[in-house]
């Protein structure tokens, strides 16, 4: 089971960026997906994140600029970024918690996307 990103790149302030995420392997079914940023030696923080019941809750500072959305029938998840700012610039990355075909609950990290924000 894993995740796959893609999306991310450089954009000017202003601009936009959609980010792109999915679920693969033998997924029984997934609690919740979404966006965090990993910074080193802190805790990760949320940006935006959607679970099997339809619920979302965003950051602050993605609150308004932001939209998240979900695929369920093909496990994947999108960010959709308007508005960004220098600030928005860092590694996204997309998460998670599953159960696996074999009954486990796995928590699962994407590889990661950047996102610089510069003129």
């Amino acid at each position: 089971v894993q995740l796959q990103a893609f999306g991310g790149g450089l954009v000017q302030p202003g601009g936009s960026l959609r980010l792109s995420c999915a679920a693969s392997g033998s997924i029984f079914s997934i609690k919740s997906m979404g966006w965090y940023l990993r910074p080193p030696r802190r805790q990760d923080e949320l940006v935006a994140i959607t679970t099997r019941d339809g619920g979302i809750s965003y950051a602050e500072s993605a609150k308004g600029r932001f939209t998240i959305s979900r695929d369920n029938a093909k496990n994947a998840v999108y960010l959709e970024m308007n508005s960004l700012k220098p600030d928005d610039t860092a590694v996204y990355y997309c998460n998670a918690r599953v159960r696996t075909n074999w009954g486990d609950e796995q928590n699962l990290w994407g590889q990661g996307t950047q996102v610089t924000v510069s003129s």
